[in-house]
């Protein structure tokens, strides 16, 4: 159910912000629906929804997330009250204290971390058409 100690360094390594499309950062607040593509990492708060069909979600250590999580990847480090469900993977570090659910076929939590909640590992229902980011041609056809 949860990694061993050389799964965890790799996972470390995956973290890398050279690949951070998005920053939401310390201080910055976002209320409602939060849909992306690529990897976003949030130092802010977020109060409401996070959901990408492939995407990371890191979450720093000062960050606040009151929000449904559905994500590809969820990368946790900060305070989440909410439920995370993730396509691939969720990975917590301390000083996380996590308040929900999580589901994903592979969850691997550190020593130190805060989590009240129950844990499923398996696979979650895809998003809803609705919800998945917009595309260059369904912004085309919405200004048509």
């Amino acid at each position: 159910m949860f990694a061993n100690r050389k799964q965890v360094k790799t996972m470390k390594k995956n973290e890398s912000s050279d690949h951070i499309s998005t920053l939401l950062g310390v201080g910055t607040a976002i209320e409602g629906t939060l849909t992306f593509n690529d990897t976003i990492r949030l130092d802010g708060s977020v109060n409401g929804k996070i959901l990408s069909e492939k995407g990371t979600v890191i979450i720093g250590e000062r960050a606040t997330v009151d929000a449904e999580i559905r994500v590809g990847t969820a990368i946790v480090k900060g305070t989440v009250n909410g439920h995370i469900q993730a396509a691939e993977r969720i990975e917590v570090y301390p000083p996380a204290k996590i308040s929900g659910d999580i589901q994903s076929p592979v969850v691997a939590i550190e020593t130190g971390v805060v989590f009240n909640g129950n844990c499923s590992m398996s696979k979650p229902e895809p998003l809803p058409a609705e919800s998945k980011p917009a595309t260059e041609k369904s912004i085309e056809k919405k200004a048509e």
